[in-house]
């Protein structure tokens, strides 16, 4: 066991393996699923929370822990923050943004309301379509800010991308502004896109 947990590789695996296991006995104890819509929408709603829980987990690390304990670390140990640790959860951080965006959109488009949520339902006066399509184009909008703000200046701050120091500074703290800009609209986006699936 402890060899198991010690690998995190393995560790993610031996948990697809249980999740598979699982799905395919409550599939057999129900006597099967029809893989019909809505079937790919409990599977790409799935997919939306999981990336989602690594997008909003990696945002709230980097404004819960990182950026107000960086401070605290002696210079000679920040480069392994910088260098190491920060790079490692941006690329998790942009790409759960993206897949998040991705499979909300797809899993609107298979329940039928993507265009009346995207239009916050002016035309139809639908409030279910009117709550998630609020928290739709707020995740439209920290992820845009993840990609072309957010994940641009971070390549600067870090020294991904070779810049002045005034610019790297200011980089900087753009990148953490536009963090903090995602964290205070988190917050709305999960309660509108909640209570889009259990208010209404």
């Amino acid at each position: 066991m402890i060899n198991l947990l010690s690998s995190l590789s393995k560790t993610i695996h031996v948990s697809l393996i249980i999740a598979v296991l699982l799905f395919v006995g409550l599939f057999y104890q129900n006597d099967g699923f029809a893989f019909d819509t809505i079937f790919w929408s409990w599977l790409f709603r799935y997919v939306h929370v999981l990336v989602a829980i690594m997008w909003i987990g990696l945002l709230w690390y980097f404004n819960f822990v990182q950026i107000p304990n960086m401070s605290k670390i002696p210079d000679e140990q920040k480069p392994a923050i910088g260098k190491v640790i920060a790079p490692a959860a941006l690329f998790y951080f942009r790409w759960a943004a993206a897949l998040t965006v991705l499979s909300g959109l797809i899993l609107a488009l298979l329940n039928g309301y993507l265009h009346d949520a995207m239009t916050l339902s002016v035309g139809s006066g639908i409030p279910k379509h009117t709550a998630i399509g609020i928290g739709m184009w707020l995740g439209v909008i920290m992820a845009f800010n993840v990609w072309f703000v957010i994940w641009p200046n971070q390549k600067r701050a870090l020294g991904i991308v070779e810049c002045e120091p005034d610019i790297k500074a200011k980089s900087a703290k753009t990148a953490m502004l536009f963090s903090r800009t995602n964290t205070l609209l988190s917050l709305p986006m999960l309660l509108a896109m909640v209570m889009a699936q259990n208010l209404y």
